[in-house]
């Protein structure tokens, strides 16, 4: 259900909040329709007065284009359906003043009578009024009355720089024209948009060139994906990797997820080439239809002087300023990658070394036993994450990049590895971890004390204490023994019965706290088991 009240209180509605929210007032028409107008402390009536408008159902076009610099007034219409020739006409005598105004009109029947017997009503009164067409839709080749889309809004920019740079109306006009006259849009929908208060069109799929109020499109298609629509649209824009600079836009049509937009954007940037794109606007919400699920690209001529109109300042809220397109995205190496290919001296006899090697020899034979523990409460991949870590590990010492000569600056690469490598929650905690080890030894503390701040940090950012069914409840038991004095081996050994005890009672953190109790009684800790088999393989000698 779409959050509208009603049909017929979806405009006044909308109306309304603009002009609760925006710069903006309502004038209301003798025939109590409503114009949305520039505040009047912000109009210049020595200037020429830009004026569009339409149907409703495409906001933000038009009142969202309202502003300095922009339209002094958007005339709404129903739904879909133009406005009528008063609101038009009351819309003129209110923000025109001695320099005269322009109307912007987008080629459609109603719109085009409408304007046009308002700007013949109001020369009778004696104001000096003169009309642009806009008729950039390419779907239809040779249709002679091709629609206006969104390229409406780059004519609105270009139309309202020249009236606040003093431009007289025919100059105004002029540049109006020049704009409307260098650019085509194309559009693409996957199906027709829901009116308010109609059934769905069901029998109807995918179009390019679907009109902005469902009009037939130049043939319904099948899209693939992002690239294939990209495709298509640029192929009916006839641009190619030959094609001369331009300014490019590209509108979602109101349905298209921010994601959505970005993977189109990178699909034309990558298709024409950056090279080839002069100013780039988007992606953006500038002439929707409702929800519609689709988007239009429109080019425009990089013409000197069209350029310095789009970027001149403005205080239209939605208009989106065009932007430079770089050649290349910007890479630069992190410190972390420059660490992380530095070599690293050895530990005496590579005795280290050699047992972090059979620690992770282990963890990837153990893969499917991890994997199967953890079926019962995660979602079965705790084998294939510690498996990833011990790989990783593994490259780094094979490659002399891991080396432990420096016991903390060893265990500081191993928490790098981890986080980056692993992956998983279990990553970020075994790098919390070893990276409090690797601080406590930098500050010449043993290995039971690293191993104690280790553990106080793994308990501290992640939440869970002995006896909550994790990892905790192998390392601390082995913490315990090397406290007391004892062995490699015995701290293993009692991590290995604290992790058998994890079967003996429900997981309290991570994943497997949100499975039922019964799920997570019964069978050890997959993180638990793996920490205790990692110890057990680097006791032994």
């Amino acid at each position: 259900m779409p959050f509208y009240n009603t049909r017929e209180t979806l405009v006044p509605e909308m109306l309304s909040a603009m002009t609760h929210i925006l710069e903006l007032e309502e004038l209301e028409t003798s025939e109590g329709t409503t114009v949305l107008v520039g505040a009047s402390s912000q109009r210049d009536p020595s200037r020429v007065a830009v004026i569009s408008g339409g149907g409703s159902g495409h906001e933000p076009a038009h009142a969202g284009f309202i502003g300095e610099g922009m339209l002094d007034a958007a005339v709404p219409g129903a739904i879909f359906s133009s406005p009528s020739v008063t609101s038009v006409l009351e819309a003129i005598r209110h923000v025109s003043g001695t320099a005269g105004c322009l109307l912007v009109v987008k080629n459609y029947t109603g719109d085009r009578l409408s304007f046009g017997l308002a700007a013949e009503r109001a020369r009778q009164e004696g104001y000096e009024v003169e009309t642009v067409l806009v008729a950039d839709d390419v779907a239809l080749p040779g249709f002679e009355q091709p629609r206006g889309l969104a390229g409406t809004v780059l004519v609105h920019k270009v139309a309202g720089a020249a009236a606040s740079m003093g431009k007289d109306l025919t100059e105004v006009a002029e540049a109006a024209r020049q704009a409307a006259g260098s650019i085509r849009t194309i559009g693409l929908a996957l199906g027709p948009v829901q009116l308010p208060g109609d059934a769905p069109d069901l029998e109807r799929g995918a179009e390019l060139g679907m009109g902005i109020h469902n009009e037939p499109g130049a043939k319904t298609i099948s899209v693939d994906s992002a690239a294939d629509a990209v495709a298509r649209a640029l192929e009916s824009l006839e641009i190619d990797a030959e094609s001369e600079s331009m300014v490019l836009m590209l509108n979602d049509l109101g349905g298209c997820s921010v994601q959505e937009g970005l993977v189109l954007t990178h699909e034309l940037i990558r298709q024409i080439g950056p090279n080839r794109i002069a100013r780039f606007i988007g992606p953006v919400r500038a002439m929707t239809s409702l929800g519609m699920q689709g988007f239009s690209v429109t080019a425009m001529s990089a013409d000197d002087a069209l350029v310095a109109a789009l970027e001149r300042a403005t205080a239209a809220p939605a208009w989106m300023a065009p932007k430079k397109v770089k050649e290349s995205p910007r890479r630069v190496k992190s410190r972390q990658e420059e660490q992380r290919s530095a070599p690293m001296e050895v530990s005496s006899g590579n005795y280290i070394e050699e047992r972090v090697r059979q620690g992770c020899l282990t963890l990837i034979e153990m893969k499917a036993v991890l994997d199967d523990l953890d079926r019962s409460t995660g979602d079965g991949d705790a084998g294939t994450t510690f498996r990833a870590g011990a790989e990783a590990v593994l490259a780094d010492l094979d490659a002399g990049t891991l080396g432990f000569a420096d016991p903390a600056a060893g265990m500081n690469r191993v928490a790098t590895i981890l986080e980056t490598r692993m992956g998983g929650s279990s990553g970020v905690l075994l790098a919390i971890l070893t990276t409090a080890m690797s601080e406590a030894l930098a500050r010449d503390a043993d290995w039971a004390d690293a191993l104690g701040a280790g553990l106080n940090a793994m308990m501290h950012h992640g939440g869970a204490e002995e006896g909550h069914s994790t990892m905790v409840d192998a390392i601390a038991p082995a913490l315990r023994a090397l406290e007391a004095g004892g062995s490699l081996v015995e701290a293993a050994r009692d991590a290995e019965a604290g992790a058998r005890g994890t079967a003996e009672f429900a997981a309290r953190a991570g994943r497997a706290a949100y499975v039922p109790e019964a799920a997570s009684i019964g069978a050890e800790d997959a993180g638990a088991k793996a920490v205790a088999a990692l110890l057990t393989a680097i006791s032994k000698n």
